[in-house]
């Protein structure tokens, strides 16, 4: 039997990247899937990737309104949510006295407000329905630690591990399962606008940063979409009933905890 039958997902920026290898494993475990991104354009294409159990959705999770809106039309089109995955996420970096005020608002707008009032909208109607869901919150090794260049992204991701904890621990009085998956270095069109970044601040050739990172992980590679897609969907599964509260590593052997 499918590890997901019967299941309704709502995935965040998953036109693309991460997500949307998320919404194609939860489609082929049994899952109906919503994809949810600020390009609802991409997310059309994607979800036609897919097929007939992924539907796309506008949302932008730095607005309340469109979380509001995003989160009532994924009841109406899937029936009701059993899966929330917080994967919208941007990154930024600049040493500590070039930090912008803007880019730490957009970066804690989307990575930590966009994370917090999309769980809440998702729980409310869980609790609601009365379903015994998951939500399953994308941090980051960043979070783990500090870097020099990076200190607003680790921080939002921090944010998030702290937020998953939190929630985890007031929600699962009412059946809801809260935890979170911590990434390594994964390559795709996300590591090339880090490796942007790198190349501009520590002035490296294009594509020598991604190298250097990829090279220094235990496994000997940077991961892939397709790594992650196995502990999001065990931690929507039945067998992680008594799992709550906790960031998973899934990174190649970059962190140990």
């Amino acid at each position: 039997m499918k590890r997901l039958a019967g299941k309704k997902a709502l995935i965040t920026g998953a036109a693309r990247g991460i997500g949307f290898a998320f919404a194609a494993a939860y489609v082929k475990e049994g899952a109906e899937v919503a994809i949810a991104d600020i390009d609802l354009d991409r997310a059309r294409e994607s979800a036609a990737r897919i097929g007939p159990e992924a539907v796309a959705i506008h949302m932008d999770v730095a607005q309340q309104a469109s979380i509001e809106s995003a989160v009532n039309e994924a009841v109406s089109k899937l029936g009701q949510i059993d899966i929330l995955i917080n994967n919208a996420a941007i990154f930024t970096a600049a040493p500590i006295a070039d930090i912008r005020r803007e880019d730490f608002q957009k970066v804690f707008d989307i990575n930590v407000a966009g994370t917090l009032f999309t769980m809440q909208a998702v729980a409310r109607h869980m609790v609601e329905r009365k379903i015994r869901g998951r939500i399953i919150n994308m941090a980051s090794q960043a979070g783990r630690r500090g870097e020099p260049l990076v200190a607003v992204y680790c921080a939002s991701k921090a944010a998030v591990i702290s937020l998953t904890q939190s929630a985890a621990l007031n929600l699962i009085g009412h059946g809801i399962n809260v935890n979170a998956i911590a990434p390594g270095v994964v390559d795709g069109e996300h590591w090339n606008g880090v490796d942007a970044f790198f190349a501009d601040l520590e002035h490296k050739a294009p594509g020598q940063k991604k190298k250097e990172v990829g090279e220094g992980v235990p496994y000997g590679r940077m991961g892939t979409a397709s790594d992650l897609t196995g502990m999001a969907i065990f931690l929507a599964s039945d067998e992680a009933e008594y799992i709550l509260a906790q960031t998973y590593n899934v990174d190649g052997g970059q962190w140990m905890s």
